[in-house]
């Protein structure tokens, strides 16, 4: 493959990508553009030609005539969002936190689901380290983050906060958001959460996306099966993905337990589980392990 048409071929898959993070699921594309996409890319051969100034090499060519083309539509979802890198937003640290504080902005005042906008009280765009090499992804707010304005504030999020310093970091060194940013109404309900609708993510996780594209974790973390399927498009069951090493656009990520499972299932064999996602986390970001955290919810301690 010529490098003229693997740089095409790049900046069109990246082009795409971005669309359909911005909830583009269809861009028009002409028979004939597919017809030539089927083909393999042809080898010019180099030939030395003389020198043609631009002017006389436009004017010696002929004015060709192409037929009118009736356009055809190409789901972008035949595109796999898992095997090509995302995009580099912003370069400067000054690019990057004017990119984050215009997306806050936009995030703040969204009013694309009516009926969250109207019971939320606070928006939860999300906390943490723009620079962060590590990013966290859950669900969606609770009753705790909604008031507070701030993900994993509440039992669930006491518990992350306690696996974040048991792996040697602070929650300042990492980025924690969610799939929604809105608390899903609960009608009636003074207590309890429920399972955003697949409508309320899509219409909410191009939001992620951005953050994701503009901190450039090296590494992420999903937690839960809404997470995975928010960010990978993936509905397969959290025990069968979890602790497996899936790409997010070019970036390893880690599908494990949310810690809400942990309180209801406070098994030892299971925050063990979970512990050995975040050891191969630490060992994916060369973080330095101790012999103890090796050992954490084992006999051997």
């Amino acid at each position: 493959m010529s490098s003229d048409y693997g740089q095409l071929l790049d900046a069109t898959i990246h082009h795409l990508q971005d669309l359909k993070s911005r909830g583009t699921r269809y861009v028009e594309v002409s028979t004939e553009t597919l017809r030539s996409l089927s083909q393999p890319p042809v080898r010019v051969a180099q030939v030395s030609k003389p020198a043609v100034s631009p002017i006389s090499k436009s004017a010696d060519r002929p004015i060709e005539k192409t037929a009118e083309i009736q356009p055809t539509s190409l789901p972008l979802a035949s595109q796999p969002e898992t095997s090509s890198p995302r995009p580099v937003v912003a370069k400067s640290s000054v690019e990057k936190s004017a990119a984050f504080a215009a997306l806050r902005d936009r995030v703040m005042v969204c009013v694309k689901c009516a009926h969250l906008a109207s019971s939320r009280k606070n928006v939860v765009f999300g906390v943490g380290n723009i620079d962060a090499q590590l990013m966290f992804v859950g669900e969606a707010p609770g009753a705790d983050e909604d008031a507070q304005g701030e993900p994993f504030v509440g039992r669930a999020g006491e518990l992350l906060t306690k696996i974040i310093q048991a792996m040697g970091l602070q929650r300042g060194d990492v980025f924690i958001a969610n799939i929604l940013k809105c608390r899903p109404d609960t009608p009636g309900q003074s207590s309890g959460n429920r399972k955003p609708t697949p409508d309320e993510m899509a219409t909410c996780v191009p939001y992620l996306h951005e953050q994701i594209d503009i901190i450039q974790p090296r590494v992420l973390v999903a937690l839960g099966a809404t997470a995975i399927e928010g960010l990978l498009g993936k509905t397969m069951g959290i025990m069968k993905m979890r602790g497996n090493w899936q790409t997010y656009r070019g970036t390893p990520l880690m599908p494990t337990f949310h810690p809400a499972y942990l309180l209801r299932n406070q098994a030892m064999s299971e925050k063990r589980k979970v512990w050995e996602d975040m050891l191969s986390v630490m060992g994916k970001l060369e973080m330095p392990i101790s012999e103890k955290q090796r050992n954490y919810f084992t006999k051997v301690q």
